[in-house]
């Protein structure tokens, strides 16, 4: 079930002198990776083949997903009205696409799976708590606030169902660690670049994984804290097997945090040069 609807959040705050410009097109490309969600547990009831429970889960997470990209679709709106987000969806589904016609998992295992979906689970609450963290409009700020909360749970329901593969499936730190880092890596890929295209820039104008993924991280890394990468750390060291709060992960943070505000730097001075 989900534990808010979209028509309870208070839209009459919305204040448009309060909208950072360069959070909106970070913003639509958000919206439609989330409202992507439906695709996505297609492919997870393909790999779980056999496993009801999961597969329902996942369809429930899928719905809740949804709902996050049209919330935030909505906003966006409210914040550039000449935007049309189910468009925009329609394109960037036109654009990207997720191979679901699969029957076993990428990752190597159901395991391995379930730690990839751990990790998407760590970067979106890590991100909407940033973002929440970043704006000043109270709409947007209620909105992330709710997304990171549903974000979190849905790294926690993750979380439990690995667990439960991992007895049987027994992957080592080491295996866990390489999907998990590997995954992490992952977030510079097409998706995200292909979701800002699609939002953002004509369809007259050609795409450019540079120049995109360039647009999206010099906009998105600019609104980390390291109060913010703490607990993406925390949640990676818990989902590996190794000890969070710990001081070894309380250094990894540290380090994680200035190599975010070095990329963020050189993503904005590769967005300047173009």
């Amino acid at each position: 079930m989900k534990h808010w609807r979209i028509d309870q959040m208070d839209w009459d705050a919305f204040d448009a002198s309060r909208v950072d410009p360069d959070i909106i097109p970070v913003i639509k490309a958000a919206a439609v990776v989330e409202r992507n969600g439906l695709d996505y547990a297609v492919y997870l009831g393909n790999v779980f083949v056999g496993d009801p429970d999961f597969r329902q889960a996942a369809d429930n997470w899928a719905v809740e997903e949804v709902q996050h990209g049209d919330a935030l679709g909505k906003w966006a709106m409210l914040a550039d009205p000449s935007w049309d987000y189910m468009k925009a969806f329609e394109r960037y589904r036109g654009t990207y696409h997720i191979e679901q016609d699969v029957d076993a998992s990428i990752r190597g295992s159901r395991t391995g799976e379930l730690i990839a979906r751990c990790m998407v689970e760590t970067g979106t609450s890590s991100f909407y708590t940033a973002m929440a963290d970043a704006t000043d409009e109270p709409v947007l700020k209620a909105i992330c606030k709710q997304i990171a909360a549903d974000e979190y749970r849905h790294f926690k329901l993750f979380y439990d169902h690995m667990h439960r593969y991992l007895k049987r499936e027994k992957l080592s730190v080491w295996q866990r660690t390489k999907i998990a880092l590997g995954r992490v890596t992952e977030s510079e890929d097409d998706e995200l670049a292909t979701a800002y295209y699609t939002t953002n820039m004509s369809a007259n104008t050609p795409y450019d994984h540079k120049k995109c993924i360039a647009a999206y991280m010099a906009r998105a890394m600019g609104c980390y804290q390291l109060k913010h990468i703490n607990r993406v750390t925390s949640m990676i060291f818990k989902t590996i097997g190794f000890t969070p709060h710990s001081k070894v992960q309380v250094l990894v943070a540290k380090a994680m945090y200035q190599l975010i505000q070095f990329k963020a730097k050189r993503f904005r001075r590769s967005l300047a040069a173009s």
